[in-house]
C-alpha cells in the first residue's frame, strides 16, 4: 500500500489557486535557496583579482567560475529525477548541506587549486538548489498561477546573477575575499531549517531504479564539453585533448541516449523531446546561458580595465541590470497568468540582447559610465524577458509527474550553457586580443610582457597618458569581436524562439 500525504510539495492542481501560508512559507524558502545558489555563479567575478593575487596560479582563476557552472550542470538531472521520485524535502536539504559545507571550504582555501575543488563541492550542492526550487513551485501553483510565481522567483534569479558582481566587490573591499563564501553560511542555515520544519515529507512504498549510469554518460559528456570549450582557439596552439575530448563527448551522448531508451526510469526521459515545446526551449536555454551568464564576467573585466573603476564601482554599474531585470520578470510573469501567452516575449529579448552587443561595439574607454549602465539596464530587460517565460513553457509543456525532469533539463541546458559562455566566449576575447598586441606600436607593446591578455585594470592605470590611449583603443577593438560573436549567438536564440508554438497556458493542469 501506499502512503501519501497530500503536501506543499506534492498538493492537488486545484487547490492551488489560493495558496495557505505552509505553501507560502516553503514558496519563500525555495527564493532564498534559489538567490544562494545562483549568486554563487557570479559573485567572484570582482573577487578574482584578489582571489588570483593571494592565491597565485591567475592562468587557473577561469576555473573557480567554470568548475561551479560545470559541477551544476552536471548533478542537475540527478536532482530533479530523484525528486519526482521522492518528493522534494530530503533532495533539497541534501543540496542546502553540500552546498554550506562547499561554501566553508571555499572560505578556508589555502590555494587556487583547492578553491577549484571547493567549488565544484559548491556546484553540486548549488545545482540541486536551482533545480529543486524551480520544480517546487512548478508543483506548488497551477499552470497559470505558476506564471507569476516563476516571475518572482525569476526576478530572484536575475537579481541575483547581476547582483552577484556587486556582492562580490562589496564584501571583498570590506571584509577580504573569504567572505564572499561564508557568507552563505549563516543564511543557509536559516533556510535549513526553515524547509525542515515547514516541509512534509513524501512517502511512498514503491521500490525505484536510479537511472546512475545514464547520469553519468550526460555528466561526462557535459564535462567533456566544456573542458574543450577551455582548449579550442588556446593561445598555446591546438593539443590531443583539443581533438579527443569533442569525441568523448560524442561517445558519452551516444550511449546515454541508448542507455536512457532502454532504462526503466530514465533520468532523463527520452519520450519529453517528443514535445515541440521541450526540444525548442532546451535550446534555446543553452544558447541564452552563452549569452547572459557567460558574459558578466567579460563585462566587469571590460569596463573595469576601461574605466579605472574599483571593484566595487564596477559592480554598481550592474545595479541597473539588477532592476530593470527584477521589474521585468515580474510584470512578464503577472502578463502570462492573466493571457497565457508567451512566445512573443523571448523571441523580444533575444533581439534586444543583439542590438545592445553590437552597441557595445560603440563603446570604448571614453563612453560615459552613465551611458554603460544605461546599457546594463537594457540588457537586464533582456534577462527579465527570458529566463521565467521560458521555465514556464517547458513545465506548461510537461506532466505533472516530470516536473522536475524538464526543470533540471532546462537548468542544466542554462548553466552548461554559462560554462560554455565562459569559456568560449574568452577563447573569442584571446585570439581578437591576441591579434590586437600583434598591431600595437613597439613602445606601447614593450610595456605589456603578457600582451593585451595581460592587460590587468591596475597596469592600464599606470600606463602613460599617450600610450595608455593606444593601448585601450586596441583593447576594446579586440573585445569588439567577442561582442560581434555574442551578438550572433542572440541572432540563432532569436531564430529558435520564432520556432516555438504561440500556445495558451492553460489555468489547470
Amino acid at each position: 500500500m501506499t502512503v501519501e500525504q497530500t503536501l506543499p510539495d506534492a498538493r492537488p492542481v486545484e487547490a492551488q489557486v489560493r495558496p495557505d501560508l505552509t505553501t507560502l512559507i516553503v514558496y519563500f524558502g525555495a527564493l532564498i535557496a534559489m538567490f544562494m545558489a545562483t549568486i554563487d555563479m557570479q559573485i567572484v567575478v570582482t573577487a578574482l583579482p584578489t582571489i588570483a593575487g593571494e592565491l597565485g596560479n591567475l592562468h587557473l582563476f577561469g576555473w573557480v567560475g567554470a568548475a561551479y557552472l560545470l559541477s551544476t550542470a552536471a548533478v542537475s538531472p540527478f536532482y530533479g529525477k530523484l525528486g519526482d521520485m521522492y518528493g522534494r524535502k530530503n533532495v533539497v536539504l541534501t543540496a542546502i548541506g553540500l552546498f554550506l559545507l562547499g561554501s566553508l571550504v571555499c572560505g578556508m582555501a589555502w590555494s587556487m587549486e583547492s578553491l577549484i575543488a571547493a567549488r565544484v563541492l559548491q556546484g553540486i550542492g548549488g545545482g540541486g538548489l536551482m533545480v529543486s526550487a524551480f520544480a517546487m513551485i512548478g508543483e506548488l501553483f497551477s499552470p497559470r498561477e505558476r506564471a507569476k510565481y516563476q516571475g518572482y522567483s525569476s526576478a530572484v534569479f536575475a537579481l541575483s546573477s547581476v547582483l552577484g558582481p556587486l556582492a562580490g566587490g562589496y564584501i571583498t573591499s570590506l571584509f577580504g575575499w573569504r567572505w564572499v563564501f561564508l557568507v552563505n553560511l549563516p543564511i543557509g542555515i536559516i533556510v535549513l531549517a526553515v524547509l525542515a520544519f515547514a516541509m512534509r515529507s513524501r512517502f511512498n512504498e514503491k521500490r525505484h531504479r536510479i537511472d546512475y549510469l545514464g547520469g553519468v554518460l550526460l555528466a561526462a559528456g557535459t564535462t567533456a564539453i566544456v573542458y574543450w570549450g577551455y582548449h579550442v582557439l588556446d593561445p598555446s596552439g591546438p593539443d590531443l585533448i583539443t581533438f579527443a575530448l569533442p569525441l568523448l563527448a560524442l561517445v558519452a551522448i551516444t550511449l546515454f541516449v541508448m542507455v536512457e531508451r532502454r532504462a526503466e526510469e530514465p533520468i532523463v526521459p527520452l519520450r519529453l523531446f517528443g514535445d515541440s515545446t521541450v526540444s525548442i526551449v532546451s535550446g534555446v536555454s543553452l544558447v541564452a546561458g552563452t549569452v547572459t551568464l557567460g558574459m558578466f564576467f567579460y563585462f566587469a573585466l571590460y569596463m573595469q580595465t576601461l574605466t579605472g573603476l574599483s571593484p566595487a564601482e564596477v559592480g554598481f554599474l550592474f545595479l541597473p541590470a539588477s532592476l530593470t531585470s527584477m521589474v521585468i520578470s515580474i510584470v512578464a510573469g503577472r502578463v502570462i497568468a492573466a493571457t497565457g501567452r508567451y512566445k512573443w516575449m523571448p523571441v523580444v529579448a533575444m533581439a534586444i540582447g543583439g542590438f545592445l552587443m553590437l552597441g557595445f561595439v560603440l563603446t570604448n574607454q571614453h563612453t560615459p559610465i552613465w551611458v554603460l549602465a544605461t546599457m546594463m539596464a537594457v540588457f537586464g530587460i533582456s534577462m527579465g524577458l527570458q529566463f521565467q517565460v521560458l521555465i514556464v513553457a517547458i513545465q506548461a509543456a510537461a506532466p505533472l509527474q516530470d516536473i522536475g525532469a524538464v526543470t533540471s533539463l532546462i537548468t542544466q541546458a542554462r548553466t552548461l550553457g554559462a560554462s560554455l559562455g565562459l569559456a568560449l566566449n574568452g577563447a573569442v576575447m584571446i585570439w581578437a586580443l591576441n591579434r590586437q598586441t600583434a598591431e600595437l606600436p613597439a613602445d606601447a607593446a614593450a610595456l605589456l610582457p603578457g600582451g593585451l591578455n595581460g592587460l590587468t585594470p591596475h597596469l592600464a592605470s599606470s600606463l602613460p597618458g599617450a600610450i595608455r590611449e593606444v593601448v585601450l583603443d586596441h583593447y576594446s577593438s579586440g573585445f569588439n569581436v567577442m561582442f560581434i560573436w555574442v551578438a550572433a549567438l542572440y541572432l540563432v536564440a532569436m531564430g529558435l524562439t520564432l520556432l516555438l508554438e504561440d500556445k495558451e497556458i492553460p489555468k489547470r493542469a
